[in-house]
């Protein structure tokens, strides 16, 4: 698929088949999203893959916008060691661009995704770190649900010109 169709395509899906998502599927995702860019080239990310239907199903109890979670059959928890990080505070873009890069890689391959936001509420990051027994030095960014597609949306044209700010505001 073109980059820029594939950008500008992209869709949050939140409805998906029973089928599960090839292992080597969820390898490309993985390697899409270590491919992101970081600050310093720190690379602070850490990755959890979770196919057990008793976590998922859990998840809506911690992020109550998780729902989808009980029907998807694969979500990837994005997280980062801040003790890897060389400028303090990055960690928050670094693994946002590597949620972003699932999500594109995800659309590329036929596959659905939608990214639901963790960090900062303090009470999902810190409820989703104990569910997935992370270390205390590594903070959960979001979790990504991925599976094929049960629902097709169209492309949403989100330009907005009066957004823009030619030279100055």
């Amino acid at each position: 698929m073109d980059a820029l169709v594939n950008l500008m395509t992209r869709r949050s899906i939140r409805r998906f088949t029973a089928e599960p998502v090839a292992p080597e599927a969820v390898e490309t995702l993985l390697r899409a999203a270590m491919a992101a860019p970081s600050a310093g080239n720190a690379q602070p990310w850490h990755f959890v893959t979770i196919t057990d239907r008793a976590v998922l199903a859990q998840l809506p109890d911690i992020q109550p916008h998780t729902r989808m979670m009980l029907a998807a059959p694969l979500a990837i928890a994005v997280c980062a060691d801040v003790t890897l990080e060389k400028h303090e505070g990055f960690w928050v873009a670094d693994c946002s661009a590597a949620t972003q890069n699932i999500l594109l890689a995800a659309h590329a391959l036929g596959l659905g995704a939608v990214w639901c936001g963790l960090h900062p509420r303090t009470l999902w990051s810190e409820g989703v770190a104990r569910l997935l027994g992370l270390p205390h030095h590594v903070v959960p960014l979001s979790i990504v649900a991925v599976g094929h597609p049960l629902e097709a949306k169209e492309p949403a044209d989100r330009f907005r010109r009066e957004r823009v700010h030619d030279e100055r505001w």
